[in-house]
Formats: C-alpha cells, structure tokens, sequence
C-alpha cells in the first residue's frame, strides 16, 4: 500500500509534456555579392527560457553555412510558427 503513493508520483513526473518548442525570426546576410534573407530558426529551450541570448544561438549556425546574423527579431513558441512560414519562404526552419 505504501508503494501506490510512490508509483503515482512517478508516474505523474515521467507523463510530464516535453518543453514546448521555441523558435525565433531572424535576419542574415550574405557578402560578395550582397544576398538578404529572413527566416525562421529552431533554438535551444534555454533561449525561450531567457537563459541564452537569441543571437547567440542562431549566429554559429548561419556562420558555418557562410551568413552572417543581422538581427533576431522575435522569440516565439510554436504559436506563432505558422504565421511567418510564408514569409520565410525557403528559410522556414532550414538551420
């Protein structure tokens, strides 16, 4: 009978939902020649929480594919995602 209390509170922390996703909009660039883009990006928890800055979570990703951050312009959830997929056309979650 003791067992019942234990078993349900682990129960109920593993049934836990995951962090929701978080995502953020951005704009980068491109030297030689000059190209523009602005696109939708999937970051670190840590970022929604606060604990990272946005800018430091996106700009080693557009580094190693050869742009360079601009801007973040938002950190959002999941909520907001469909909202800017046509505006980030081919950028839509691509890093």
């Amino acid at each position: 009978m003791r067992l019942a209390p234990i078993a349900l509170s682990l129960f109920a922390a593993l049934a836990q939902p995951a962090a929701a996703a978080c995502y953020a909009d951005y704009k980068a660039k491109q030297d030689a020649p000059l190209r523009l883009h602005y696109g939708v990006i999937e970051v670190p928890d840590a970022v929604c929480a606060g604990a990272v800055p946005a800018a430091e979570a996106v700009a080693a990703r557009m580094a190693q594919a050869g742009w360079e951050l601009l801007a973040v312009v938002s950190v959002f959830g999941p909520e907001g995602l469909e909202a800017r997929r046509g505006d980030a056309g081919a950028y839509f979650l691509r890093f």
